[in-house]
């Protein structure tokens, strides 16, 4: 049974490659969802697939790629307009 999440990560997050990381993360490891930069520096994305895939994805999300200086991960199970179900993982445009 697919979980959903829903991810909010701060920190020297954006312009360091960590959205192309994020989704070579979630792709590698079967994963459906998106990824987007918000417009205050974050990067938001949702992950669905099984539980020990989307686990991995999130503690990988706490290191990001090498250039990046993780501070926070919000990782919460998905609620109203985001839980449902993807078909691919998707870049979203800037929120």
């Amino acid at each position: 049974m697919p979980v959903t999440f829903h991810l909010r990560i701060e920190g020297r997050v954006q312009g360091v490659g960590y959205r192309d990381a994020l989704r070579s993360e979630a792709l590698s490891r079967g994963l459906t969802g998106w990824v987007r930069n918000r417009r205050d520096g974050s990067v938001e994305a949702v992950l669905q697939g099984e539980s020990a895939s989307v686990d991995a994805v999130i503690a990988w999300a706490r290191r990001g790629p090498p250039m990046a200086s993780v501070g926070r991960v919000r990782a919460v199970p998905a609620n109203g307009e985001h839980d449902r179900p993807y078909a691919a993982f998707d870049w979203l445009a800037t929120a």
